[in-house]
């Protein structure tokens, strides 16, 4: 018993110095928050501070046409169990919306959600990010793509020569040459641009290139952290005020939303974090789909851009190599959109995030399906694939 009591105290000693040693190396809330919070979370936007983004005045709700019959029907043959309810409810969905035309054909909410409910969107904000970008660009607040990010960030350089090569293309389509891994715990780079309380100096001061820009995709939170300060320094303004100036409002979302920040009064976290209702994530789908026009026909994202960030890239032969999903040669990624291409030069896009969230826009079948969840509850590209099936069965209104 003796030798048990020495064992437990050794342990707890020994965790007790790792945490002392942890809190050394790291702020300590970046380490508070590791260990407390664990995995991200759908209730996420509860935990960090936030900022504000408001809802457009006097919009109204997007036009309903239910149409459950065909809905149930198009889940069924796209592989989903029956009844279609009960079954998105088993698989941890908050929403799930389908519209067609841009009309709200169906709308479901289960898991404690209702349509006044916000949920998260983890790394659908990249896509929204990427909307902003194509804004600033049109304005004039951004030179161009191929600028180098040193350009606004001259503080790379100053640490390492090499990032003058990296451009804002680059970050945007997620090949920049920088490091990045996800493991191991309190060491890896998920956590560290999740958790860390200060977002701006982890990007210009912990990130490292560790190979040529351009010649490799590689998914990496380090991106929309960069990109967010240039816009930030570019416009002048936070990122999420500028989301609600420039998207939000003149987009027509009907709910208020946030962003959340690293700490209180800090950097929107850019790479998730942006909390609404799941219709105004289904009118983003849509303003996309049509161009980037809002729903009183105000061209709210460059026509231009919204073509540009959503097609294909000519990239090298082995771009996708540490990509095993995108191996198949009909998926690509640009400019924080993932994309399946059609037959005839047609593609569907994408933004997609952890748990299983989900803005599917397919420009063929004039649809556009929502999910937000708690978890997955299907393998990570499945709600890809069973919307683009989904949309199939549907098509577009004959």
């Amino acid at each position: 018993m003796r030798r048990l009591r020495r064992a437990a105290l050794a342990l707890v000693l020994a965790g007790l110095s790792a945490l002392a040693v942890a809190c050394v190396v790291y702020p300590p809330a970046y380490v508070w928050r590791v260990l407390v919070w664990a995995d991200a979370d759908a209730d996420d936007h509860t935990r960090f501070a936030m900022r504000a983004v408001a809802p457009a005045p006097g919009a109204r709700p997007l036009p309903r046409r239910p149409q459950p019959d065909a809905v149930a029907a198009a889940w069924t043959a796209a592989g989903g169990e029956a009844p279609m309810e009960a079954a998105l409810e088993r698989l941890g969905t908050q929403a799930f919306l389908v519209l067609r035309e841009g009309e709200v054909i169906h709308e479901s909410y289960a898991n404690g959600a209702s349509r006044d409910s916000w949920v998260t969107s983890f790394s659908v904000a990249k896509s929204m990010l990427s909307a902003l970008v194509g804004i600033a660009l049109a304005e004039g607040k951004l030179h161009g793509l191929d600028d180098p990010v040193t350009r606004y960030l001259p503080e790379l350089a100053a640490r390492d020569p090499r990032f003058d090569a990296i451009t804002l293309r680059h970050l945007v389509d997620m090949a920049s040459g920088l490091r990045y891994a996800e493991f191991p715990f309190l060491h890896g780079d998920d956590a560290k641009t999740y958790y860390h309380p200060d977002l701006r100096r982890l990007a210009l001061q912990e990130t490292e290139v560790e190979g040529p820009p351009g010649q490799r995709f590689h998914y990496n939170n380090y991106h929309p952290l960069l990109l967010g300060m240039v816009l930030e320094r570019a416009t002048g303004i936070p990122v999420a005020k500028y989301l609600q100036d420039r998207l939000w409002q003149p987009g027509g979302m009907v709910g208020a939303a946030s962003w959340s920040l690293d700490h209180e009064g800090g950097f929107e976290k850019m790479e998730s974090g942006i909390n609404a209702r799941a219709e105004d994530f289904a009118r983003f789908g849509w303003l996309m789909l049509e161009g980037g026009r809002g729903s009183d026909g105000r061209q709210v994202v460059p026509a231009a851009w919204v073509e540009d960030s959503t097609r294909p890239r000519a990239v090298p032969a082995d771009y996708y190599a540490g990509a095993p999903a995108m191996a198949a040669g009909q998926r690509f990624y640009t400019a924080f959109w993932w994309g399946l291409q059609r037959d005839g030069g047609e593609r569907d896009f994408a933004a997609r995030g952890n748990h299983g969230q989900l803005v599917f826009v397919s420009p063929r079948n004039r649809v556009v399906i929502v999910r937000h969840g708690w978890r997955y509850g299907l393998p990570p590209t499945e709600w890809l694939d069973r919307a683009q099936r989904i949309a199939d069965h549907l098509g577009p209104l004959k």
